[in-house]
């Protein structure tokens, strides 16, 4: 149970240093193309979300989950893909309701609501990627005799010394 655990931290601590790599990223490309473009606020922060998706999907493949199963890519990319789009309409859907629901839009508002809504679209995609996207491997069966496992692996080994051929009792 220890194991489990600290494995659960190890990985929530990894997912938070490429998330909070990814959340940089997000918020200085919103706020670049908001300072050099005319684009509204939202159009702006979809921009800002997708950067840092690519971003966070190498981050994510290859340091996060570099342990996790890497047989079905095209299924994997897909999956985070499907995700990381519900996780684009949660994060801007909050800015969305503050900026037109509430005409909250200067600057400091559309960021701190920016902010907020990353905050609630990363617990859904910390739950879907671990969850769906990057399954852990089967766990492997612990050996429990250097025996049994020198059976599997050298059927022909050398005979018991009681005369019987190796593999029988």
């Amino acid at each position: 149970m220890r194991e489990r655990v600290d494995r659960f931290v190890r990985e929530v601590v990894k997912f938070g240093a490429v998330g909070g790599a990814g959340v940089l990223v997000n918020l200085l490309v919103f706020n670049f193309v908001r300072q050099v473009t005319d684009l509204q606020v939202v159009r702006a922060s979809i921009i800002a979300t997708i950067a840092a998706i690519v971003f966070n999907y190498v981050g994510f493949r290859y340091f996060t989950y570099r342990d996790r199963d890497k047989s079905g890519q095209t299924r994997e990319m897909s999956l985070f893909l499907l995700f990381s789009a519900i996780g684009l309409v949660i994060e801007n859907g909050v800015l969305y309701t503050a900026t037109y629901g509430f005409g909250w839009d200067s600057p400091l508002q559309s960021n701190i609501f920016k902010f907020l809504g990353i905050g609630i679209g990363t617990l859904f995609r910390f739950w879907s990627y671990r969850s769906w996207v990057f399954r852990a491997l089967p766990a492997r069966e612990p050996v429990t005799r250097a025996e049994t496992f020198l059976e599997h692996e050298h059927p022909t080994a050398v005979p018991r010394a009681d005369g019987a051929p190796a593999g029988h009792r």
